[in-house]
């Protein structure tokens, strides 16, 4: 391959998390995304017999989260300044549907920043909440 003709992504298929509580998180994940469970348990890839998941699917975007229980999960909670996933950021049209998602998530009771506007590197605002997990999750609107 020469630079420029390289492989491409053609968007994000799933996100996947490891939950200590695989209900609590399934009911979080349903009300605050409106998202739908597919009747399945898949294994862990790799972690068959210690783990498996959950699939749900946001219907307006087909965005599909993987929520997994393993046994070896010690149950800490989720911190950003460890090695791995800093936080996830959903991209949203227009500032407007920021606070159309602030609205939610205060009808539902999650508590979340208020819009953040920022010019550098690039014009956007953003809104951050956590799961029950303290993982970080975050809606933006570029431009």
């Amino acid at each position: 391959m020469t630079e420029g003709t390289g492989p491409t992504i053609t968007g994000l298929h799933h996100l996947s998390f490891t939950v200590t509580n695989l209900e609590d998180s399934l009911d979080w994940y349903k009300r605050v995304f409106r998202a739908e469970q597919v009747d399945y348990k898949f294994n862990h890839l790799f972690r068959e017999r210690t783990g498996y998941g959950i699939l749900l699917v946001v219907p307006e975007s087909g965005l599909v989260i993987g929520l997994h229980t393993n046994t070896g999960n010690q149950h800490e909670g989720f911190l950003e300044a460890r090695t791995g996933l800093d936080h996830v950021s959903f991209q949203v049209r227009t500032r407007a549907d920021l606070e159309s998602w602030m609205t939610w998530l205060d009808d539902l009771g999650i508590e979340h920043t208020p819009i953040r506007d920022e010019k550098e590197p690039f014009v956007y605002s953003t809104v951050v909440f956590r799961d029950p997990d303290n993982i970080p999750l975050e809606f933006v609107a570029v431009g």
